[in-house]
């Protein structure tokens, strides 16, 4: 039984000690990998019209937590030969989770990154925080007299994910606006996009030579992460097609990253891109924790070589990504594969193991895919807060240590798409992080042209 589906409550009777749940894969190889400077954390931002009343959000938070008590944990103190980590449930929070920072200039900078450079302590439960921050005219995606708040959702990500943490406050805004905030359906495939998913295709590139770095550009003197957040309009599709925006984004980050990686003269090479793989209910029966699973999508170096991408030469790629995509994502196997399940075996102590997987990940950085996208989607919650409003626009960023170096997080929210790069700053700069965004926008609109059948040659 894994962590996940483990019962989350206290041994019965008084006196007894807090229940305790083994760690799960993903979560013991996070925890045998971290690193101070750069912490494995996952922001969420979420913009509302007005500002929610501090007294009643705290309440409806901590609430929301105890309705899913998985997330109220922590990592429970053990003997260094001990066979696992184990994770200890509480009844309730141990410190103040929600907090209203004082306003101050650049709020909104100051918030994102402390998200991306201070996680919650793993032993405190729950490994989270939220943030209340008075927004800024013109920093969120309606630039208002009012501009409202954003709450600052920060995940440590050995224990939780992204989507879980959005379920969690969306049980919130419910409590806080009295409003349903049940997950909207999910939106709807043509029936050659919903079929039966085929085998990986003979045509995908093999998955046995080391793909590309993402090149370097120009570094920061100081180690963490960088982010820049954009919102983009939702790529169009043509009707009955049978990829999706996923596979749109998809395509989109890898010509983004051969064009970066040409510009700075690397050679071409095969592109890997993970991408998560969430099946897990959207209603309040979600399981919390890391719930996802990793798959990596492969382009071959010669399929993304040319450079006047024409709507034609988009369409055949588009194509092959969306069967790629399907394959994988139909494909069951553990959420990091078999090797890691071997790995984190309970044969040896933790710190045994904990130095074995750390020797392992440097051995294997190499064949590390060369970027992650994690698209969340369309939000399947209204995340409304009553008389704070409903959110108009949610960010979320991953986790970008080397020698990835670079993710690309996005969800959709009111229409609009909202972007997040998320960098190692030992890899690239702010102005790297915007050129790289504006290659971005300009392959997914590239995807969009497959629509109208103009043609837009690609930059040289």
């Amino acid at each position: 039984m894994t962590a996940l589906e483990h019962p989350a409550r206290r041994a019965d009777g008084p006196g007894r000690p807090p229940a305790r749940v083994p760690f799960p894969v993903v979560d013991e190889v996070s925890r045998h990998c971290l690193q101070e400077e750069e912490p494995e954390t996952v922001h969420i931002e979420v913009h509302l019209p007005g500002t929610p009343d501090r007294d009643r959000l705290k309440a409806a938070f901590t609430e929301a937590l105890r309705r899913h008590p998985r997330i109220l944990m922590r990592e429970a103190k053990g003997p260094w030969y001990r066979r696992r980590y184990e994770w200890e449930l509480t009844d309730g929070p141990d410190t103040e989770v929600v907090t209203f920072p004082p306003p101050e200039p650049d709020a909104l900078e100051r918030a994102r990154e402390r998200a991306l450079a201070e996680a919650p302590p793993l032993s405190a439960s729950p490994p989270i925080r939220l943030d209340v921050v008075a927004a800024e005219p013109g920093s969120g995606a309606r630039p208002e007299e009012d501009p409202g708040a954003v709450l600052f959702l920060t995940i440590n990500h050995t224990a939780l994910d992204g989507p879980a943490c959005l379920r969690v406050l969306a049980t919130a805004a419910e409590l806080y606006g009295g409003r349903d905030n049940s997950p909207a359906a999910p939106p709807s495939r043509t029936p050659e996009s919903a079929g039966a998913a085929p085998l990986l295709p003979p045509d995908a590139p093999s998955g046995w030579s080391p793909p590309a770095r993402v090149a370097q550009g120009s570094p920061e003197p100081s180690p963490g992460n960088g982010m820049l957040v954009a919102e983009l309009p939702v790529p169009r599709r043509p009707k009955g097609s049978p990829f999706t925006v996923n596979d749109q984004l998809m395509v989109a980050t890898a010509l983004m990253i051969v064009h970066w990686n040409r510009e700075h003269g690397a050679r071409p090479k095969p592109v890997r891109i993970t991408m998560p793989v969430d099946d897990r209910p959207r209603d309040a029966t979600m399981p919390i924790g890391n719930g996802t699973r990793l798959v990596e999508v492969p382009f071959s170096a010669e399929e993304l070589a040319r450079r006047d991408w024409t709507p034609e030469a988009i369409r055949d790629l588009l194509r092959r990504t969306s069967d790629r995509t399907r394959a994988l994502k139909a494909l069951a196997r553990p959420q990091l594969g078999h090797g890691a399940k071997l790995l984190t075996a309970p044969v040896l102590p933790v710190t045994l193991r904990a130095a074995v997987t750390r020797g392992l990940r440097r051995a294997a950085a190499p064949w590390t895919s060369t970027t992650l996208l994690s698209n969340i989607g369309r939000i399947p919650y209204a995340l409304d807060f009553g008389d704070a409003g409903r959110a108009h626009a949610v960010w979320f960023s991953a986790p970008a240590r080397l020698p990835r170096g670079l993710t690309v997080t996005t969800a959709s929210t009111a229409g609009r798409l909202h972007l997040a790069l998320r960098w190692s700053r030992t890899l690239l700069g702010h102005g790297d992080g915007a050129h790289l965004r504006e290659l971005f926008e300009h392959y997914l609109h590239a995807t969009e042209d497959t629509v109208t059948g103009t043609t837009e040659e690609g930059r040289k």
